[in-house]
Protein backbone atom coordinates (compact mmCIF):
# COMPACT_ATOMS: atom_id res chain seq x y z
CA UNK A 1 0.00 0.00 0.00
CA UNK A 2 2.88 2.43 0.67
CA UNK A 3 5.56 3.35 -1.85
CA UNK A 4 8.49 5.64 -2.55
CA UNK A 5 6.39 7.96 -4.68
CA UNK A 6 7.10 9.44 -8.11
CA UNK A 7 5.12 12.59 -8.73
CA UNK A 8 6.32 12.88 -12.33
CA UNK A 9 5.14 9.36 -13.06
CA UNK A 10 1.81 9.96 -11.34
CA UNK A 11 1.20 13.11 -13.37
CA UNK A 12 2.23 11.25 -16.53
CA UNK A 13 5.10 13.58 -17.41
CA UNK A 14 6.60 10.33 -18.68
CA UNK A 15 4.94 7.01 -19.49
CA UNK A 16 6.16 3.64 -18.28
CA UNK A 17 5.83 0.46 -20.31
CA UNK A 18 2.79 -0.65 -18.32
CA UNK A 19 0.66 2.42 -19.23
CA UNK A 20 -1.67 2.94 -22.19
CA UNK A 21 -1.25 6.60 -23.29
CA UNK A 22 -4.49 6.43 -25.28
CA UNK A 23 -6.42 5.90 -22.03
CA UNK A 24 -4.46 8.49 -19.98
CA UNK A 25 -7.22 11.00 -20.68
CA UNK A 26 -9.43 8.92 -18.36
CA UNK A 27 -7.11 9.49 -15.39
CA UNK A 28 -8.37 11.78 -12.59
CA UNK A 29 -6.13 14.51 -11.17
CA UNK A 30 -7.31 15.59 -7.66
CA UNK A 31 -4.41 17.89 -6.89
CA UNK A 32 -0.88 18.54 -8.15
CA UNK A 33 1.10 21.08 -6.12
CA UNK A 34 4.82 21.61 -6.00
CA UNK A 35 6.10 19.94 -2.83
CA UNK A 36 8.55 22.82 -2.22
CA UNK A 37 5.66 25.30 -2.25
CA UNK A 38 3.86 23.13 0.31
CA UNK A 39 6.98 23.21 2.51
CA UNK A 40 7.00 27.02 2.34
CA UNK A 41 3.31 27.04 3.28
CA UNK A 42 3.70 24.68 6.23
CA UNK A 43 7.12 25.56 7.68
CA UNK A 44 8.32 29.08 6.70
CA UNK A 45 6.93 30.80 9.80
CA UNK A 46 8.26 28.10 12.13
CA UNK A 47 11.64 28.23 10.33
CA UNK A 48 11.85 32.01 10.87
CA UNK A 49 11.08 31.57 14.59
CA UNK A 50 13.71 28.82 14.86
CA UNK A 51 16.44 30.85 13.12
CA UNK A 52 15.77 33.90 15.28
CA UNK A 53 16.63 31.88 18.39
CA UNK A 54 20.00 30.64 17.02
CA UNK A 55 23.13 32.42 18.21
CA UNK A 56 25.42 30.38 15.93
CA UNK A 57 25.12 30.83 12.17
CA UNK A 58 26.07 27.17 11.47
CA UNK A 59 22.89 26.07 13.24
CA UNK A 60 20.62 28.19 11.07
CA UNK A 61 18.59 26.40 8.40
CA UNK A 62 18.46 28.08 4.99
CA UNK A 63 16.19 25.59 3.18
CA UNK A 64 14.10 23.22 5.28
CA UNK A 65 13.07 21.07 2.29
CA UNK A 66 16.71 20.45 1.32
CA UNK A 67 17.58 19.68 4.94
CA UNK A 68 14.88 16.99 5.12
CA UNK A 69 15.64 15.65 1.61
CA UNK A 70 19.34 15.27 2.35
CA UNK A 71 18.82 13.99 5.89
CA UNK A 72 18.14 10.45 7.07
CA UNK A 73 15.58 10.95 9.84
CA UNK A 74 12.50 11.83 7.77
CA UNK A 75 11.37 11.50 4.16
CA UNK A 76 10.34 14.75 2.39
CA UNK A 77 6.94 13.14 1.63
CA UNK A 78 5.14 9.77 1.67
CA UNK A 79 2.91 8.01 -0.81
CA UNK A 80 0.17 5.43 -0.46
CA UNK A 81 -1.20 3.37 -3.35
CA UNK A 82 -4.66 1.82 -3.13
CA UNK A 83 -6.04 -0.79 -5.50
CA UNK A 84 -9.11 -3.02 -5.41
CA UNK A 85 -8.64 -6.52 -6.80
CA UNK A 86 -6.37 -7.26 -9.76
CA UNK A 87 -6.41 -7.30 -13.56
CA UNK A 88 -8.27 -10.63 -13.54
CA UNK A 89 -11.31 -9.50 -11.51
CA UNK A 90 -11.09 -5.69 -11.64
CA UNK A 91 -9.59 -4.98 -15.02
CA UNK A 92 -9.58 -1.30 -15.98
CA UNK A 93 -11.52 -1.95 -19.21
CA UNK A 94 -14.23 -4.00 -17.51
CA UNK A 95 -17.42 -2.98 -15.75
CA UNK A 96 -15.94 -4.16 -12.44
CA UNK A 97 -12.95 -1.93 -13.09
CA UNK A 98 -15.25 1.07 -13.53
CA UNK A 99 -16.92 0.18 -10.22
CA UNK A 100 -13.50 -0.03 -8.53
CA UNK A 101 -12.62 3.42 -9.90
CA UNK A 102 -15.87 4.77 -8.48
CA UNK A 103 -15.08 3.33 -5.02
CA UNK A 104 -11.53 4.77 -5.06
CA UNK A 105 -12.89 8.17 -6.10
CA UNK A 106 -15.31 8.27 -3.16
CA UNK A 107 -12.56 7.14 -0.76
CA UNK A 108 -10.26 9.91 -2.00
CA UNK A 109 -12.70 12.75 -1.35
CA UNK A 110 -12.79 11.98 2.38
CA UNK A 111 -9.08 11.28 2.85
CA UNK A 112 -7.83 14.80 3.71
CA UNK A 113 -10.68 15.50 6.16
CA UNK A 114 -9.94 12.25 7.93
CA UNK A 115 -6.18 12.94 8.07
CA UNK A 116 -5.67 16.68 8.71
CA UNK A 117 -1.98 16.23 9.73
CA UNK A 118 -1.13 14.59 6.38
CA UNK A 119 -0.94 17.49 3.90
CA UNK A 120 -1.92 16.02 0.50
CA UNK A 121 -0.19 17.80 -2.38
CA UNK A 122 -0.52 15.23 -5.20
CA UNK A 123 -3.28 12.67 -5.86
CA UNK A 124 -4.18 10.75 -9.04
CA UNK A 125 -6.58 7.97 -10.01
CA UNK A 126 -5.00 5.97 -12.84
CA UNK A 127 -7.26 4.24 -15.34
CA UNK A 128 -4.60 3.79 -18.05
CA UNK A 129 -2.99 0.74 -16.44
CA UNK A 130 -4.21 -2.83 -16.05
CA UNK A 131 -6.14 -2.19 -12.83
CA UNK A 132 -7.55 1.15 -11.53
CA UNK A 133 -5.51 2.40 -8.56
CA UNK A 134 -5.03 5.53 -6.51
CA UNK A 135 -1.77 7.43 -5.71
CA UNK A 136 -1.84 9.83 -2.74
CA UNK A 137 1.31 11.83 -1.87
CA UNK A 138 1.40 13.78 1.39
CA UNK A 139 3.71 15.63 3.81
CA UNK A 140 3.20 14.50 7.44
CA UNK A 141 3.74 17.27 9.99
CA UNK A 142 3.33 18.02 13.67
CA UNK A 143 2.86 21.28 15.60
CA UNK A 144 3.91 22.39 19.06
CA UNK A 145 7.20 20.49 18.94
CA UNK A 146 9.74 21.19 21.70
CA UNK A 147 12.69 20.05 19.55
CA UNK A 148 13.88 21.81 16.42
CA UNK A 149 11.16 23.71 14.53
CA UNK A 150 7.89 24.00 16.49
CA UNK A 151 6.14 22.89 13.27
CA UNK A 152 8.18 20.18 11.55
CA UNK A 153 8.06 17.03 9.39
CA UNK A 154 7.29 13.88 11.41
CA UNK A 155 5.30 10.84 10.26
CA UNK A 156 5.27 9.31 13.74
CA UNK A 157 3.96 12.46 15.46
CA UNK A 158 1.50 13.23 12.64
CA UNK A 159 -0.06 9.75 13.02
CA UNK A 160 0.09 10.00 16.81
CA UNK A 161 -1.95 13.21 16.61
CA UNK A 162 -4.57 11.19 14.69
CA UNK A 163 -4.83 8.74 17.60
CA UNK A 164 -2.44 5.99 16.48
CA UNK A 165 -0.08 5.19 19.36
CA UNK A 166 2.87 2.83 18.84
CA UNK A 167 2.70 -0.55 20.56
CA UNK A 168 4.80 -3.54 19.61
CA UNK A 169 7.28 -3.57 16.76
CA UNK A 170 4.52 -4.93 14.56
CA UNK A 171 1.87 -2.51 15.77
CA UNK A 172 3.63 0.71 14.81
CA UNK A 173 1.78 3.95 14.21
CA UNK A 174 2.17 3.46 10.46
CA UNK A 175 0.88 -0.12 10.51
CA UNK A 176 -2.09 0.87 12.64
CA UNK A 177 -2.91 3.75 10.33
CA UNK A 178 -2.57 1.62 7.16
CA UNK A 179 -4.91 -1.00 8.65
CA UNK A 180 -7.39 1.70 9.58
CA UNK A 181 -7.33 3.20 6.06
CA UNK A 182 -7.90 -0.27 4.62
CA UNK A 183 -10.96 -0.53 6.84
CA UNK A 184 -12.19 2.84 5.52
CA UNK A 185 -11.73 1.64 1.94
CA UNK A 186 -13.47 -1.64 2.79
CA UNK A 187 -16.44 0.29 4.18
CA UNK A 188 -16.80 2.20 0.88
CA UNK A 189 -16.43 -1.06 -1.06
CA UNK A 190 -19.19 -2.64 1.01
CA UNK A 191 -21.51 0.27 0.17
CA UNK A 192 -21.08 -0.74 -3.50
CA UNK A 193 -21.53 -4.47 -2.86
CA UNK A 194 -17.85 -5.41 -2.83
CA UNK A 195 -16.62 -7.51 0.11
CA UNK A 196 -13.01 -7.33 1.21
CA UNK A 197 -11.38 -10.73 0.92
CA UNK A 198 -8.32 -10.67 3.16
CA UNK A 199 -5.80 -12.85 1.37
CA UNK A 200 -2.55 -14.00 2.92
CA UNK A 201 -3.59 -13.23 6.48
CA UNK A 202 -5.34 -14.97 9.35
CA UNK A 203 -6.61 -11.69 10.83
CA UNK A 204 -10.36 -11.65 10.40
CA UNK A 205 -10.79 -8.81 12.87
CA UNK A 206 -8.95 -5.70 13.89
CA UNK A 207 -6.17 -6.03 16.43
CA UNK A 208 -6.82 -4.95 20.01
CA UNK A 209 -4.89 -1.73 19.42
CA UNK A 210 -6.90 -0.98 16.25
CA UNK A 211 -10.11 -1.64 18.15
CA UNK A 212 -9.00 0.65 20.96
CA UNK A 213 -8.01 3.25 18.39
CA UNK A 214 -11.43 3.09 16.79
CA UNK A 215 -13.03 3.40 20.20
CA UNK A 216 -10.84 6.43 20.92
CA UNK A 217 -11.79 7.84 17.56
CA UNK A 218 -15.45 7.53 18.53
CA UNK A 219 -14.72 9.18 21.86
CA UNK A 220 -12.80 11.94 20.09
CA UNK A 221 -15.73 12.42 17.71
CA UNK A 222 -18.11 12.71 20.66
CA UNK A 223 -15.70 15.05 22.39
CA UNK A 224 -15.39 17.16 19.24
CA UNK A 225 -19.19 17.28 19.03
CA UNK A 226 -19.34 18.32 22.70
CA UNK A 227 -16.68 20.95 22.05
CA UNK A 228 -18.62 22.15 19.00
CA UNK A 229 -21.82 22.34 21.07
CA UNK A 230 -19.90 24.10 23.84
CA UNK A 231 -18.50 26.59 21.33
CA UNK A 232 -22.00 27.26 20.03
CA UNK A 233 -23.29 27.77 23.58
CA UNK A 234 -20.27 29.96 24.33
CA UNK A 235 -20.94 31.91 21.15
CA UNK A 236 -24.58 32.37 22.18
CA UNK A 237 -23.47 33.46 25.66
CA UNK A 238 -20.94 35.88 24.17
CA UNK A 239 -23.61 37.29 21.86
CA UNK A 240 -25.98 37.68 24.81
CA UNK A 241 -23.16 39.24 26.84
CA UNK A 242 -22.37 41.72 24.05
CA UNK A 243 -26.07 42.47 23.74
CA UNK A 244 -26.31 42.99 27.50
CA UNK A 245 -23.23 45.23 27.39
CA UNK A 246 -24.78 47.23 24.57
CA UNK A 247 -28.06 47.53 26.49
CA UNK A 248 -26.12 48.52 29.63
CA UNK A 249 -24.21 51.14 27.66
CA UNK A 250 -27.46 52.39 26.15
CA UNK A 251 -29.04 52.59 29.64
CA UNK A 252 -25.93 54.38 30.90
CA UNK A 253 -26.13 56.87 28.03
CA UNK A 254 -29.85 57.36 28.59
CA UNK A 255 -29.17 57.84 32.31
CA UNK A 256 -26.47 60.37 31.45
CA UNK A 257 -28.90 62.14 29.13
CA UNK A 258 -31.54 62.15 31.91
CA UNK A 259 -29.01 63.50 34.38
CA UNK A 260 -27.95 66.16 31.85
CA UNK A 261 -31.56 67.08 31.20
CA UNK A 262 -32.21 67.09 34.94
CA UNK A 263 -29.22 69.38 35.45
CA UNK A 264 -30.40 71.77 32.74
CA UNK A 265 -33.99 71.68 34.06
CA UNK A 266 -32.76 72.26 37.59
CA UNK A 267 -30.62 75.20 36.48
CA UNK A 268 -33.54 76.63 34.54
CA UNK A 269 -35.83 76.23 37.53
CA UNK A 270 -33.30 77.91 39.79
CA UNK A 271 -32.78 80.78 37.36
CA UNK A 272 -36.51 81.19 36.82
CA UNK A 273 -37.12 81.08 40.58
CA UNK A 274 -34.47 83.77 41.11
CA UNK A 275 -35.91 85.89 38.28
CA UNK A 276 -39.40 85.39 39.68
CA UNK A 277 -38.27 86.51 43.12
CA UNK A 278 -36.69 89.64 41.64
CA UNK A 279 -39.78 90.35 39.52
CA UNK A 280 -42.00 89.78 42.53
CA UNK A 281 -40.02 92.29 44.62
CA UNK A 282 -40.08 94.80 41.78
CA UNK A 283 -43.81 94.24 41.28
CA UNK A 284 -44.50 94.77 44.97
CA UNK A 285 -42.41 97.96 44.86
CA UNK A 286 -44.27 99.15 41.75
CA UNK A 287 -47.58 98.41 43.45
CA UNK A 288 -46.56 100.50 46.47
CA UNK A 289 -45.52 103.35 44.21
CA UNK A 290 -48.78 103.03 42.32
CA UNK A 291 -50.77 103.20 45.54
CA UNK A 292 -48.91 106.34 46.56
CA UNK A 293 -49.48 107.88 43.13
CA UNK A 294 -53.16 107.01 43.31
CA UNK A 295 -53.41 108.54 46.79
CA UNK A 296 -51.62 111.69 45.65
CA UNK A 297 -53.84 111.94 42.59
CA UNK A 298 -56.92 111.53 44.78
CA UNK A 299 -55.68 114.31 47.00
CA UNK A 300 -55.14 116.59 43.99
CA UNK A 301 -58.61 115.78 42.68
CA UNK A 302 -60.10 116.57 46.11
CA UNK A 303 -58.11 119.81 46.05
CA UNK A 304 -59.55 120.71 42.67
CA UNK A 305 -63.03 119.98 43.96
CA UNK A 306 -62.39 122.21 46.96
CA UNK A 307 -61.10 124.98 44.63
CA UNK A 308 -64.23 124.60 42.56
CA UNK A 309 -66.40 124.89 45.66
CA UNK A 310 -64.44 127.96 46.79
CA UNK A 311 -64.81 129.49 43.37
CA UNK A 312 -68.52 128.83 43.39
CA UNK A 313 -68.77 130.47 46.83
CA UNK A 314 -66.77 133.42 45.53
CA UNK A 315 -69.08 133.76 42.55
CA UNK A 316 -72.08 133.90 44.92
CA UNK A 317 -70.17 136.49 46.90
CA UNK A 318 -70.03 138.70 43.87
CA UNK A 319 -73.80 138.62 43.73
CA UNK A 320 -74.42 139.26 47.43
CA UNK A 321 -71.42 141.11 48.89
CA UNK A 322 -72.05 144.89 49.07
CA UNK A 323 -68.51 145.75 48.06
CA UNK A 324 -69.22 144.21 44.67
CA UNK A 325 -72.44 146.24 44.28
CA UNK A 326 -72.63 149.59 42.49
CA UNK A 327 -73.89 152.11 45.19
CA UNK A 328 -76.64 154.53 44.65
CA UNK A 329 -75.33 158.09 43.87
CA UNK A 330 -75.49 160.54 46.76
CA UNK A 331 -77.69 163.60 46.59
CA UNK A 332 -76.38 166.41 44.48
CA UNK A 333 -73.43 164.17 43.27
CA UNK A 334 -72.49 164.90 39.75
CA UNK A 335 -72.16 162.18 37.15
CA UNK A 336 -68.39 162.76 36.87
CA UNK A 337 -67.91 162.56 40.57
CA UNK A 338 -69.99 159.40 40.69
CA UNK A 339 -67.93 157.90 37.93
CA UNK A 340 -64.61 158.86 39.46
CA UNK A 341 -65.46 157.95 43.04
CA UNK A 342 -67.88 155.05 42.68
CA UNK A 343 -68.17 153.48 39.22
CA UNK A 344 -64.54 153.57 38.01
CA UNK A 345 -62.98 152.00 41.17
CA UNK A 346 -65.57 149.22 41.06
CA UNK A 347 -64.92 148.60 37.37
CA UNK A 348 -61.15 148.46 37.96
CA UNK A 349 -61.67 146.12 40.85
CA UNK A 350 -63.88 143.93 38.67
CA UNK A 351 -61.26 143.95 35.90
CA UNK A 352 -58.54 142.84 38.28
CA UNK A 353 -60.76 140.14 39.68
CA UNK A 354 -61.73 138.95 36.18
CA UNK A 355 -58.07 138.86 35.16
CA UNK A 356 -57.19 136.86 38.26
CA UNK A 357 -60.11 134.51 37.70
CA UNK A 358 -59.17 134.11 34.03
CA UNK A 359 -55.59 133.25 34.92
CA UNK A 360 -56.75 130.93 37.65
CA UNK A 361 -59.18 129.30 35.24
CA UNK A 362 -56.48 128.77 32.67
CA UNK A 363 -54.21 127.34 35.31
CA UNK A 364 -56.90 125.06 36.58
CA UNK A 365 -57.77 123.97 33.05
CA UNK A 366 -54.13 123.20 32.33
CA UNK A 367 -53.74 121.46 35.65
CA UNK A 368 -56.92 119.48 35.02
CA UNK A 369 -55.62 118.46 31.60
CA UNK A 370 -52.33 117.36 33.12
CA UNK A 371 -54.12 115.48 35.85
CA UNK A 372 -56.37 113.85 33.28
CA UNK A 373 -53.36 112.76 31.24
CA UNK A 374 -51.71 111.54 34.40
CA UNK A 375 -54.83 109.61 35.35
CA UNK A 376 -54.88 108.07 31.86
CA UNK A 377 -51.25 107.05 32.16
CA UNK A 378 -51.83 105.67 35.63
CA UNK A 379 -54.80 103.66 34.39
CA UNK A 380 -52.67 102.28 31.54
CA UNK A 381 -49.90 101.46 34.00
CA UNK A 382 -52.44 99.86 36.30
CA UNK A 383 -53.71 97.70 33.43
CA UNK A 384 -50.12 96.84 32.43
CA UNK A 385 -49.20 95.96 35.98
CA UNK A 386 -52.40 93.98 36.37
CA UNK A 387 -51.54 91.97 33.25
CA UNK A 388 -48.02 91.54 34.55
CA UNK A 389 -49.33 90.37 37.90
CA UNK A 390 -51.48 87.79 36.14
CA UNK A 391 -48.56 86.72 33.98
CA UNK A 392 -46.30 86.47 37.00
CA UNK A 393 -49.02 84.52 38.76
CA UNK A 394 -49.04 82.03 35.89
CA UNK A 395 -45.23 81.83 36.01
CA UNK A 396 -45.41 81.28 39.76
CA UNK A 397 -47.86 78.42 39.20
CA UNK A 398 -45.58 76.85 36.57
CA UNK A 399 -42.51 77.30 38.71
CA UNK A 400 -44.27 75.83 41.68
CA UNK A 401 -45.12 72.82 39.52
CA UNK A 402 -41.49 72.62 38.32
CA UNK A 403 -40.31 72.97 41.90
CA UNK A 404 -42.56 70.05 42.80
CA UNK A 405 -41.01 68.09 39.90
CA UNK A 406 -37.55 68.99 41.20
CA UNK A 407 -38.51 67.73 44.64
CA UNK A 408 -39.73 64.47 43.08
CA UNK A 409 -36.42 64.11 41.25
CA UNK A 410 -34.56 64.75 44.50
CA UNK A 411 -36.62 62.06 46.21
CA UNK A 412 -35.95 59.65 43.31
CA UNK A 413 -32.26 60.32 42.62
CA UNK A 414 -31.33 61.68 46.04
CA UNK A 415 -30.94 65.29 47.05
CA UNK A 416 -27.15 65.08 47.16
CA UNK A 417 -26.88 63.68 43.64
CA UNK A 418 -29.24 66.32 42.24
CA UNK A 419 -27.38 69.11 44.04
CA UNK A 420 -24.09 67.66 42.78
CA UNK A 421 -25.40 67.70 39.21
CA UNK A 422 -26.65 71.28 39.65
CA UNK A 423 -23.29 72.31 41.13
CA UNK A 424 -21.37 70.79 38.21
CA UNK A 425 -23.73 72.43 35.73
CA UNK A 426 -23.26 75.82 37.38
CA UNK A 427 -19.51 75.39 37.38
CA UNK A 428 -19.62 74.50 33.70
CA UNK A 429 -21.84 77.52 33.01
CA UNK A 430 -19.41 79.81 34.86
CA UNK A 431 -16.51 78.31 32.92
CA UNK A 432 -18.32 78.84 29.62
CA UNK A 433 -19.14 82.43 30.63
CA UNK A 434 -15.50 83.04 31.57
CA UNK A 435 -14.36 81.57 28.26
CA UNK A 436 -16.76 83.83 26.35
CA UNK A 437 -15.48 86.83 28.31
CA UNK A 438 -11.86 85.91 27.54
CA UNK A 439 -12.75 85.34 23.88
CA UNK A 440 -14.42 88.79 23.64
CA UNK A 441 -11.46 90.38 25.38
CA UNK A 442 -9.06 88.64 22.99
CA UNK A 443 -11.07 89.74 19.93
CA UNK A 444 -11.18 93.34 21.21
CA UNK A 445 -7.40 93.39 21.75
CA UNK A 446 -6.57 91.98 18.34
Amino acid sequence: MTGKGSVNHNSRKFHAKNTDPERSCLNVEYCNENVKDVYHELFDEALARYNEKQTRSDRRIDDYYEKIRSGKQEKPFHEIILQIGDKDNMGAKTENGQLAAKVLDKYMWDFQRRNPTLRVFSAYLHIDEATPHLHIDFVPYTTGSKRGLDTRVSLKQALSALGFKGGTRRETELNQWVAYEKEQLAAVMLEHGIEWEKKGTHEKHLSVLDFEKKERAKEVAKLEQSISDGKERLSDIQIQQRKAEQETEQIRQEGEAVRQELSETSNLLKEQAETLAEDKEKLLSDNEKLKKQQKKLQQEIEKMLQSKAVMERNIHAYDEDEKWQLPEPAALMSAKAYKDKKASPLVEKLKETIKALTIKCIQLTEQGKKLKDKVTRQEQQIRHLTDKVMEQSDIIDRLQEQTADLERLERYFGREQVQSIVGRSKARGRAEKANKHLKRAFEMNR
